[in-house]
């Protein structure tokens, strides 16, 4: 299975008026989808030296679980402020319509691990800048990023420069 768009539904003006939803849950319902997606990235990250996966709040948490169960490796969330119960480094970084803060436990892993960030989508990139700070803050070498797909239109890649970005589907 290579072809993943077709698992991928478009929702227009969702949440807003003039924006366009890309829905990942029917890729994640369907067995043989979603199980061929978390292989390809195997496939993609299993040579990498990676000792923790750091998934994104909320989509991110089901991929990067995934892959690190696959890798045997252990997982860390990334979550909105406010719902981690340790000591935590927090962001606040900027969207489209306002601001959001992003939290990671300060004992997450070590100073030096090599973190691999997962995530379902990179538009903008304001999330995913913001959790490239949160994994600097703790001391982590960041291998790489694993995305389950790309909206090429809003240059999100852009913000998030010198990091290896994998997208499994661009739109």
């Amino acid at each position: 299975m290579s072809d993943f768009t077709k698992y991928i539904r478009h929702i227009p003006n969702f949440p807003k008026p003039g924006v366009s939803f890309r829905d990942i849950t029917p890729l994640l319902g369907n067995g043989l989808a979603f199980n061929a997606a978390i292989e390809v990235f195997v496939n993609r990250f299993r040579s990498e030296l990676i000792d923790v996966i750091v998934g994104i709040d909320a989509r991110g948490f089901i991929l990067g679980a995934a892959l690190a169960q696959r890798l045997g490796l252990g997982f860390v969330p990334i979550r909105k402020s406010g719902k981690l119960p340790f000591d935590c480094y927090e962001v606040t970084y900027n969207l489209e319509y306002g601001t959001d803060t992003l939290a990671i436990h300060q004992d997450a892993f070590s100073i030096g691990s090599r973190v691999l960030i997962c995530d379902d989508v990179l538009a903008t990139g304001g999330t995913l800048s913001a959790s490239i700070e949160l994994v600097k803050k703790l001391g982590g070498d960041i291998v790489g990023v694993a995305l389950l797909l790309e909206l090429t239109e809003f240059e999100g890649r852009k913000k998030v420069v010198d990091q290896p970005i994998f997208s499994l589907v661009e739109f």
